[in-house]
């Protein structure tokens, strides 16, 4: 696993259409219990060359109710992004992640992971890639029925300060669903 993960971090597929030097950004270990796809790291995560380090990744770790030790803990937590580089700036937030990474090598990933227990599916791109016909008509109704996709996924919002609109106009999500994610990712840790 960690020799595919050094493999990824010094990938250069896609660098002629990054705005900055490519620093993939990815992890895990064959024992993470929750895998987290998401969307691509933001300039701060690429700067920093640690994922969600930033406001979403303290709003994602209230959201799962872990500390920081708990959620950089490999065994606990992979981080695998639709995009592993920082696509550059759009006008309401950071760019699409590149369409390369994930058919790359997502695959060769899963394929090392040994003991997932839950997929967490981070926003409407990884929600359209790993539900394909089986997603609902946008996000707010994949959260809404997020029951019906488990026990393999649990799907989020992206927990970006941006989306703050997206939740104020859904309290349902903060007030049912984070309970319940929370009580799902506890009893998976306690496991182990």
């Amino acid at each position: 696993m960690q020799d595919l993960l050094t493999e990824i971090r010094g990938c250069q597929v896609c660098k002629a259409h990054l705005p900055l030097e490519p620093r993939p950004i990815v992890a895990g270990s064959i024992n993470s219990k929750i895998i987290l796809v998401s969307q691509a790291p933001g300039r701060k995560a690429h700067v920093e060359n640690k994922a969600w380090d930033d406001p979403s990744g303290r709003k994602l770790r209230e959201w799962l109710g872990v500390t920081d030790d708990e959620f950089y803990n490999p065994g606990n937590f992979g981080i695998l992004p639709m995009g592993f580089c920082y696509p550059g700036k759009g006008k309401t937030g950071d760019l699409p992640p590149r369409k390369e990474c994930a058919p790359l090598w997502h695959t060769k990933v899963w394929e090392e992971f040994k003991n997932v227990k839950l997929i967490l599916l981070i926003g409407k791109y990884s929600q359209d890639q790993y539900l394909g016909q089986e997603a609902k008509k946008n996000l707010t109704e994949n959260v809404l029925h997020y029951e019906e996709f488990l026990p393999k996924y649990f799907l989020l919002p992206h927990p970006s300060p941006v989306n703050r609109f997206w939740r104020s106009k859904n309290p349902w999500f903060e007030d049912d669903v984070v309970g319940e994610l929370q009580k799902l990712v506890a009893g998976i840790l306690q496991k182990s």
